[in-house]
């Protein structure tokens, strides 16, 4: 295996951080309806704002990892 191979392997990695973060992140917001029900249009908004970022970290990721494959 080259290095280049590794380096792309690494930065595709990204997409395990970002599953983490989002599987937490969803379990918090879910922790958070259920105890306070009348505050879920918030809560939500913030949890998909929060997945948005998070996974735009792994697409980067995704993306990096094509390029340092192609080139």
């Amino acid at each position: 295996m080259d290095l280049t191979t590794l380096a792309a392997a690494i930065a595709a990695f990204t997409g395990i951080g970002a599953g983490i973060g989002i599987g937490i992140a969803t379990g918090k917001a879910v922790d958070a309806v259920a105890r306070q029900p009348e505050a879920s249009g918030k809560i939500m908004t913030l949890l998909l704002l929060g997945g948005a970022l998070a996974e735009a970290t792994a697409i980067y990721g995704f993306v990096i990892a094509i390029i340092i494959l192609v080139s």
